[in-house]
């Protein structure tokens, strides 16, 4: 028998971890919305690794519901994911992938840059993917998985929050824009670092944000979740104290615009 990989979640990147995994002779176990999982996990209760690939806003809704016999054998590869964000769940060493390859409905993947993977799985994952030719890091320690979870966290939220009010690719923002950009940016840094509790050196997380942008000068700064990722940044800004002129500038200006 295969050694089975299971999907909570089925979307488009998640098609892509599947058709890698198909390809290292993996047998696939998909859970759908519909599916009532307990019933699932009792007919495979040892999965080889188990893909949590929802979206953002259920990532906390379907980690809670996920099966005890499954929890310590779980991939993350969310968005806007954080330590704190499975920490809370009890849950302290999960394979976790920093995704930089985008994959949009009929698209094939796009790579960026190589996307890091850590935890007990990193290996498995790396494999999967690279049977695709996309190309992993697999990092050697948890504080290289806190930098690299910042920094794709400082690329999609600076580029979606600028890209409400400027549109455009990243090439344009950082070329037309950079003073804006840098605005959003130390915002955004700010509240990266309230909730890690730790300080990131600006300039080196700056250029290796720039990095991205140079392997994908193209990419559309703003994606459909952007409204919704500016609301989350400023209710954690609140939450923890952090000052954010520019973003409640651009949310007041586009409030002003819709109103």
């Amino acid at each position: 028998m295969q050694p089975a990989v299971v999907f909570i979640g089925i979307g488009e990147v998640a098609g892509v971890f599947a058709r890698g995994f198909l390809r290292i002779g993996r047998s696939l176990i998909p859970v759908r919305r519909q599916d009532d999982i307990e019933t699932i996990a009792g007919l495979h209760p040892n999965p080889e690794l188990v893909v949590l690939a929802v979206a953002e806003k259920d990532f906390d809704s379907a980690l809670q519901q996920v099966p005890t016999t499954w929890r310590d054998r779980l991939l993350l590869l969310q968005n806007e994911l954080l330590p704190g964000s499975w920490q809370q769940y009890g849950l302290d060493d999960p394979t976790v992938i920093s995704v930089w390859f985008e994959k949009k409905p009929g698209q094939d993947y796009k790579v960026l840059v190589p996307s890091p993977v850590y935890g007990p799985h990193a290996a498995l994952v790396a494999e999967a993917l690279g049977a695709l030719n996309i190309p992993t890091d697999v990092l050697d320690s948890q504080q290289r998985l806190l930098l690299e979870l910042v920094r794709k966290n400082m690329f999609i939220l600076t580029t979606n929050v600028c890209g409400l009010q400027t549109g455009g690719t990243v090439s344009e923002l950082w070329n037309q824009d950079t003073t804006l950009m840098n605005r959003v940016f130390d915002d955004v840094l700010a509240i990266q670092q309230a909730i890690t509790g730790e300080v990131f050196d600006r300039d080196p997380m700056l250029n290796s944000v720039l990095t991205a942008f140079d392997a994908d000068p193209d990419h559309r700064c703003m994606g459909r979740s952007a409204p919704a990722r500016l609301e989350r940044a400023l209710q954690t800004a609140q939450e923890y104290g952090v000052d954010t002129p520019e973003l409640k500038r651009i949310a007041n200006a586009l409030a002003a615009k819709q109103g």
